[in-house]
């Protein structure tokens, strides 16, 4: 039996933090995990900057209502999943994925969490567990499923690597010239076709 693990951000829906970043003018916010492989960093990072402009978490679901799917996204989850299960990984947080979730027809998301204080400031993170990613996908493999996993940012190589089969989607330049090995695609249709094969296979 398959199972496909896909990334969120970047691959359905927009990165919310850059979407963040545009709405409220602050540039440093469009830092994401294509740029920065330490995600603890990057977390200490972003909640440096939201205490310093006075940001809550609030301020981040007010954008995040307004972010629908990639164009081309809901098609393909719909067509995957008369494929195959398909299981999202994603180093966000269940305050954030709500209403991406609604959106995308609710499919299974292994999240995070976030620490929030009593004015709705965030102060920190609730890892499911480190390296969750791939630590998933050990698991599925444990269950007698074969993985087949994609994803565009450092925090995806893990888990694509220790996928039984997989690719990027829509990675930027520096994921593509620290993994010269990873096959590239970037429309959905290439995925699926990926996908296809790797069943078929």
């Amino acid at each position: 039996m398959e199972i496909v693990t896909l990334d969120l951000e970047g691959v359905l829906v927009p990165e919310i933090w850059i979407a963040f970043s545009e709405r409220t003018g602050i540039p440093e916010l469009r830092r994401t995990t294509r740029d920065e492989p330490d995600y603890h960093r990057l977390m200490d990072y972003r909640i440096a900057i939201l205490r310093e402009h006075g940001l809550s978490l609030k301020d981040i679901q007010d954008v995040i209502a307004s972010i629908r799917p990639l164009d081309g996204a809901l098609e393909f989850i719909a067509a995957l999943r008369e494929m195959t299960q398909v299981v999202i990984l994603s180093d966000t947080f269940t305050e954030f994925a709500l209403p991406l979730m609604r959106q995308l027809g609710y499919p299974t998301i292994l999240c995070n969490g976030l620490e929030v204080d009593h004015d709705g400031m965030i102060t920190g993170i609730r890892m499911r567990m480190e390296n969750g990613k791939k630590h998933a996908v050990e698991g599925f493999q444990r269950m007698g499923f074969r993985v087949f996993a994609s994803g565009d940012s450092y925090n995806d190589l893990a888990m694509i690597h220790q996928a039984d089969g997989g690719c990027l989607f829509r990675a930027p330049g520096n994921i593509l010239r620290s993994e010269p090995g990873l096959r590239l695609v970037t429309e959905y249709g290439d995925l699926l076709s990926e996908i296809r094969a790797f069943i078929d296979g």
